[in-house]
Parts: C-alpha cells; structure tokens; sequence
C-alpha cells in the first residue's frame, strides 16, 4: 500500500509540474518581447559567448608576452653505453692507433627550469592591438545579431497582431452574414424570395467560414513563429498587450543621407573594424625588418649511475646553470616580406573599397525605406477609406434588401467587395508595418 501511495504521489507530483511548465503564461508589449528575446534567442546568446571568446583571445596573446617557465625531467636507461673512437695517441698510444672506448653510465637522469621572457618584438605588440580589435569587431556581430533579433521579432509580433484583428473582422462578418442567411431563409419559406438568393449567401457564408479557418490557422502559426524568434517555450502562453492602433508610419524630418550618422548602423562598424585591421597587418609587415628579442634562463641538474639507485640521497646531482639573451633579425628572406608588404597594401585598398561601398549601400537604404514607407502609408490611408466605402455599400444594400427596393445580389456583390476590401487593407497594413520596421532599421533605430 506504501509503494502504491508513493507511486501515485509521484505522479501526481510530475503531473503538476508538466502543467505549470505549459501553462506558463506572458502578457508582453513589443518591447518586453523584444527585451525578452535579447535575453533567450539562440543566436543572441551565441553572440555573447563569441564576445567573451574574443576576449579570452586578447588575454592568450597578452600571455604570450609575460615569462614562460617550463619544468622537465628526463630519464634514461643505457642498455647499451654509447661507444666513442679516440686517438690511442691521447691516452700515451702509438700514433694512428685508434681506441673504441664507452663513456658514461648505464642509468642518467636529469631535472631542469627552463625560463624566458620576451623583451622586443613587433609582431606581438601589432598581434594584441589587432586581438582588441577583433574584440570590437565581435561586439558590433552582437550588435548586428541584436538587430536582426529586434526586426524578425518585431514583424512577428505584428503579424499576431495582424491576425487577430482579421479574425475579429471576419467574426464580424459571419454574424452580419449568418443573420442576413437566416432572414432570408425565412423569406425563402414564406415565398417572398427565390432559392437562388438563399443559395448566394449560402455560399457567400461558407466563403466567410473558410476564410475564417484560414485564418485561426495562421494565427496559431504566427504565434507559434514569434515565440521561436523570442527563444521562447512553443507551449507557453503568450498575449500581446500593444495596439495596431499605436503603430505610427511617419518617416520624420531628418533623414537625409548627408546627415546620418554611419556609426549608427553596425555594418558600417563591422567594415570599420575589418580597415583598422586591414591597417594593422599593413603595418606589421612594414615592421617585419624588426629583430626579436628574449631573455632566457635555466637550470638543472643531472645524476649519472651504475646502479639504478637515481633518487639516492647520498648520491650526488651535478648542477647546471645558464642565463642569456637572444637578438633575431632577418637579412635576406627572398623577397617574402616585400610580397606580403605588397598584398597588404592590396587588402588595405579593397578594404577602403568596402568602406566607400557600405557608406553608399546605407544612402540607398535609407532613401528605399523612406519611399517604401511613404507608398505603404499611402496604400493604407487609401485601403482604409474603401473599408468605408464598402461598409456604407453593405449598409445601404443591406436596407434596401429589407425594404424589399434592393436585390440579393446586390447585398452579396457588396458583401464580395467588403471582404476584398477587408483583405486588401490588412496586406496594406502588413506591408506598412514591414517597411515601418525596415525603417527603423535603416535608421539604425533598432536596438
């Protein structure tokens, strides 16, 4: 009986905590959506650790720089003594008399510090300039990532919007529709219209159902897409507090080309960082006829036996010690660093290219966005006034019809062009929002 208690506890227990894990529930305006992805997007997070690797490069060149201190120990076991010739005449021999004589011990070993510190070289103060630089250059790629993040969320969180405001339309629409189908089929069975009428709003009805189902879908794929784009649980509840109606599409006064601020936008940073780098590795190989310099230092000591007694205390080690310095230059290298000089200067050249490109890419950017903004805002205003039209068309066809002076037909062609109407200006509003948030990032807004 204890086993069943405790296993139906635990059930209960996992149970509960699938539940409250799905059940998690959200109330985000766009910012803390936005706020919110910054924080668990994938890629968002993997910048940021590509950040803190870029750095850790900086401190493994910076280490590179400061004393490098090695132990070793080192054992051998001649089972062979190594043989050497001499002159017989060394040793009081006859001359052209050659001995084959064995020096040394079978068993030797040897312990050592090794020691050095580099004092001057060219390539290692260029090489940690360059590293910080590259730690720039992966702060503005998470910048960039940031951005992207703030668009792809941002036209996702609308597109929710979007979607719901269609489906409430389109609910509107079934109610209208469903009454004007059962007031007709009254009239149907009282004998006041034909079955050809009954039969157009019918049809007209099951249109408006359909789309409805449409609908409903995309709406679940749109939230379903903004959560993936937050990073966010795909079983979490998520309700979206912002308004269409906040949304404004002005374009502003100050953006003009010859008045941006380039840095604003992180790929001018990211071109900007690849010149100052493309300058560093100009400068290093004008600096190659440098020398190198570094001071060493070791010591060690070494036991020589017969018996394999090495770590004998009454034995002794026999020391080693040396200090010194070394100077490298080069003299001659065929002509190699002439070439890299060369194709530095090249790569310095294409670098400036992209600089110039980017600056005009980003002009044509902003002049795009700004023209794009200005036609979708103009497409909306004018959607939005045949809404109007076409809900004033339905009205009157609607009270004509009941007057018994209008036709079905007339009620359902207006009905027809409501819904095309209705349609057309969400795509209006969609693409609005689009080149809104296009704009933005042109501008270098999005952040």
């Amino acid at each position: 009986m204890k086993r069943i208690i405790i296993i139906g506890l635990s059930i209960l227990m996992l149970d509960s905590f699938g539940q409250t894990k799905e059940n998690t529930s959200y109330t985000f305006s766009l910012k803390q959506a936005i706020d919110y992805a910054l924080q668990n997007q994938k890629d968002v997070k993997n910048a940021i650790i590509d950040e803190a690797i870029a750095q850790k490069k900086v401190n493994e060149i910076l280490g590179s720089g400061l004393p490098q201190i090695n132990g070793s120990f080192d054992f051998k076991d001649f089972i062979e003594v190594p043989t050497s010739i001499v002159a017989a005449s060394n040793f009081g021999g006859p001359p052209g008399v050659y001995s084959a004589l064995k020096f040394g011990l079978q068993y030797q070993a040897s312990a050592g510090l090794d020691a050095s510190q580099l004092l001057f070289s060219s390539d290692y103060f260029l090489g940690l300039k360059a590293s910080k630089t590259f730690v720039e250059l992966s702060k503005i790629a998470t910048q960039r990532t940031k951005t992207e993040t703030c668009a792809a969320v941002s036209k996702a969180y609308y597109t929710v919007l979007v979607n719901e405001q269609r489906n409430k339309l389109m609910d509107a629409n079934i109610v209208r529709v469903k009454k004007a189908l059962d007031d007709t089929k009254a009239l149907l069975e009282n004998g006041f219209v034909e079955k050809i009428d009954y039969d157009r709003l019918t049809v007209t009805y099951n249109n408006l159902l359909v789309e409805q189902e449409k609908i409903q879908r995309l709406l679940g794929l749109g939230s379903y897409l903004l959560k993936y784009q937050m990073g966010m649980d795909i079983n979490a509840t998520l309700t979206l507090s912002d308004k269409l109606d906040d949304v404004k599409f002005d374009v502003g006064t100050n953006n003009t080309s010859d008045k941006f601020d380039y840095a604003k936008r992180s790929e001018y940073g990211l071109f900007e960082a690849q010149y100052q780098l493309a300058k560093l590795d100009l400068k290093r190989n004008k600096m190659a006829f440098l020398p190198t310099a570094v001071a060493y230092g070791s010591l060690s000591q070494t036991a020589m036996r017969n018996e394999f007694d090495i770590f004998n205390a009454a034995t002794p080690w026999y020391p080693t010690a040396l200090i010194g310095a070394k100077v490298t230059f080069p003299i001659f290298t065929g002509l190699r660093g002439h070439a890299r000089t060369q194709q530095a200067q090249l790569s310095l050249q294409k670098a400036e290219n992209n600089m110039d490109f980017i600056k005009k890419s980003i002009d044509l950017e902003l002049a795009s966005s700004v023209t794009v903004l200005q036609n979708a805002s103009s497409s909306l205003d004018n959607q939005k006034k045949n809404i109007s039209i076409a809900e004033e068309v339905v009205r009157v066809a609607k009270l004509k019809y009941e007057q018994g002076v209008g036709s079905n037909l007339e009620l359902t062609s207006a009905e027809t062009a409501l819904k095309e109407a209705q349609t057309n200006y969400y795509n209006a509003l969609f693409d609005a929002i689009v080149a809104k948030i296009d704009f933005d990032k042109a501008n270098g807004n999005l952040k």
